[in-house]
């Protein structure tokens, strides 16, 4: 876990707590809220090809996940932590101009 506060710059492991809650929010909040997305636009497992419908609930859960873990991150006081983890991640995947003015 050292390495890990380390890595991160976290200074105690009440931080790291609440990091690893705000990651365990934030995923299964975001594979939640693109259900109720899915169904408002009308698409179901079957009125689609399960395959594709998968594909398009992952591609939706990228984005819902982005702004939730923001979202957690401001609530459990982790906001500036998060929103740098954002920027590494979302540079690393090739995606730094999102962050360009």
């Amino acid at each position: 876990m050292e390495k890990l506060k380390k890595r991160w710059g976290i200074t105690s492991n009440f931080q790291l707590a609440i990091v690893f809650m705000v990651f365990a929010f934030t995923g299964s909040s975001s594979v939640y809220v693109t259900s109720p997305i899915f169904e408002y636009v009308g698409i179901t497992k079957s009125n689609l090809n399960i395959i594709l419908y998968y594909i398009l609930k992952l591609i939706l859960v990228f984005p819902v996940y982005q702004i939730l873990l923001l979202f957690f991150g401001f609530v459990f006081g982790q906001f500036k932590f998060f929103w740098n983890f954002e920027k590494k991640m979302l540079t690393g995947l090739g995606l730094a101009f999102i962050f360009k003015k």
